[in-house]
């Protein structure tokens, strides 16, 4: 039977359902680090911390926990597609070896990437959603635009996780996805302007700080929430972050290719 008996839509829709199969049945593994870790850490900070500090200019005129929200979904979603994008993809690869299972069928390496780049997306999209619900029963959410802070977040974490999910395809061995997560993830976690406004920090960091999609999913998920997003800054965050989907795709398919053609 031909690889391409099978079109690009319902070969991703069967890699999704293959790991919703699996998910429905282990999701309590997943329930600390997608959800009640990132509320108590909105408490923490956002309740907790943030009754120290002053609403004011650095805040936007609005208290600290409002202010958080939206950067800390964005936070969120970037530390949730670090962990889908590296040790399960690695482990698909290598440990339980279930792309190559996969390919043996009509569906095709690309179509294995699209799969798990759509899972992931479906994964990062319900994450923020229950997120924003909780954040506003705490009241850190204080406006109906808010709900467009979920799809924000959801393409800037796609735009980290389709090139990790690339660079993960050609790892042997997954030593260095610890180093990926100190040395890029805490630092768009803590420096991308969502604890505190960039223009807190030294100008050097600045260019830095725009190269990250974490960065620019905050600017539009705070934009959206606070009415303040205009339209052709919005764009270019948009396109920036469609960018990196759209390298990580291209690098993907490659690599998925080299390693699972046969």
């Amino acid at each position: 039977m031909s690889a391409q008996t099978l079109g690009p839509w319902r070969a991703a829709l069967i890699a999704v359902e293959h790991h919703w199969t699996w998910y429905r049945r282990n999701w309590r593994a997943t329930v600390i680090s997608n959800f009640l870790q990132p509320v108590l850490f909105l408490l923490a900070m956002g309740v907790g911390f943030g009754s120290q500090v002053r609403q004011g200019e650095a805040t936007g005129g609005h208290p600290y926990l409002v202010f958080l929200a939206p950067a800390l979904l964005v936070i969120t979603a970037a530390q949730n597609a670090m962990f889908e994008s590296t040790w399960a993809v690695f482990s698909s690869f290598k440990w339980q070896r279930t792309y190559l299972a996969v390919v043996s069928t009509p569906i095709t390496p690309a179509q294995v990437l699209h799969g798990q780049l759509l899972w992931i997306a479906l994964r990062l999209a319900s994450g923020t959603a229950v997120f924003l619900g909780i954040a506003y029963a705490l009241g850190a959410i204080t406006s109906p635009s808010a709900v467009l802070a979920v799809p924000f977040a959801t393409l800037a974490g796609m735009a980290f996780s389709a090139p990790v999910v690339a660079y993960a395809a050609t790892r042997e061995k997954p030593d260095s996805f610890n180093a990926i997560f100190r040395f890029l993830v805490m630092p768009m976690t803590l420096f991308t302007g969502g604890f505190f406004p960039l223009s807190q920090l030294p100008g050097w960091v600045h260019p830095l700080a725009w190269l990250t999609p974490v960065w620019h999913g905050i600017e539009l998920a705070r934009g959206a929430t606070f009415g303040t997003l205009r339209l052709l800054p919005a764009l270019g965050h948009v396109a920036y972050l469609s960018a990196l989907v759209a390298l990580g795709v291209a690098l993907g398919r490659h690599y998925f290719r080299r390693r699972l053609a046969v």
